[in-house]
Parts: C-alpha cells; sequence; structure tokens
C-alpha cells in the first residue's frame, strides 16, 4: 500500500536520494533540492509517496513538487523509482498535486515534459491535461518540451 503525506525538512535526504536514482545525469542538484525545501510553505509542497518494504519498515517511492501561485498551479516535479513503476504511484502523486491546487481554487495546474518521455506524457494525458503549447529544442539533445494544462472546475469537490 502506498501513502502520500506532506515533505518536511526531515525528509530532504530522502528527496535528494529519489532525485539521483529517477533523473541520473538530469536530476536536480543537491543544492537545488534544498532550495525547494527551503521554500516549502503556502506557494510550495513536497508531497512524498511511501510503502513499506518487505521488512516492514517504511521507505519513499517517489515524490511530487507543487507550486501555487496567483490562481494556477504549476506541477514542478513527478519522480517514482523505476522499481516501482506502473502501479499507479505517479497518478496518486499527480492527483495530489491537483487537489491541493483545487483547494486552493487555482483555475489550472501547468507543467511542462520532454516531447520524448512518452512515460510521463501518457502519465499526464491520462490524469486529464491536454498540450497547449511547446518549446523548441529546450531540453538537452535539441528535445522539445510540451507545456500541458490542466483547468480546474473551482466549484468542483477536492476529492473529484
Amino acid at each position: 500500500m502506498t501513502t502520500i503525506r506532506p515533505a518536511g525538512n526531515a525528509d530532504l535526504d530522502c528527496v535528494v536520494v529519489l532525485e539521483l536514482e529517477v533523473f541520473g545525469p538530469q536530476a536536480w542538484s543537491p543544492r537545488a533540492v534544498e532550495e525547494e525545501f527551503l521554500g516549502l510553505g503556502d506557494t510550495r509542497q513536497i508531497w512524498l509517496a511511501e510503502q513499506l518494504d518487505d521488512d516492514g519498515r517504511t521507505v519513499p517511492v517517489g515524490y511530487a513538487v507543487g507550486r501555487y501561485v496567483d490562481g494556477v498551479a504549476d506541477l514542478q516535479r513527478v519522480a517514482v523509482l523505476r522499481s516501482r513503476r506502473r502501479h499507479g504511484i505517479g497518478g496518486r502523486l499527480v492527483d495530489q498535486v491537483v487537489d491541493v491546487a483545487r483547494e486552493r481554487r487555482c483555475a489550472r495546474v501547468l507543467l511542462e515534459v520532454a516531447a520524448d518521455n512518452q512515460p510521463a506524457l501518457t502519465l499526464y494525458l491520462d490524469s486529464g491535461f491536454s498540450e497547449v503549447d511547446r518549446r523548441a529544442r529546450y531540453y538537452p539533445g535539441g528535445v522539445d518540451a510540451v507545456i500541458l494544462q490542466r483547468s480546474l472546475d473551482r466549484s468542483e469537490p477536492a476529492d473529484g
């Protein structure tokens, strides 16, 4: 079973490790992750996904970063360990960011993703996002960035 909870300062090291394991050479630096934690508060939240391992210990398996400013939410990052993918964890993390955006009465949620990251594109499209723009050659190797948006009905309950 997967639980999702707000990350706190004590979770910094595990998020740094997740970041490196998931993104490898494209990972945010430990300092960049620390900056995300320094910004935690009203406009920025980090959500940590955890599961029990075979020994009954709680272990982190993924995280998401959401920013909420002026009626717009930005889904900054979603990371799930490769060994735990395709079990709905990424979708639950996306839903968490969207639910908080709705609670905060945001009109929409935005994100960007590399055009060649088909698993992430599928996750986001399945989560109700649609393409609204592209940034040509934005990522290393000349890969386009796809800008996705999910419009929110502000009167809709947070649990959908």
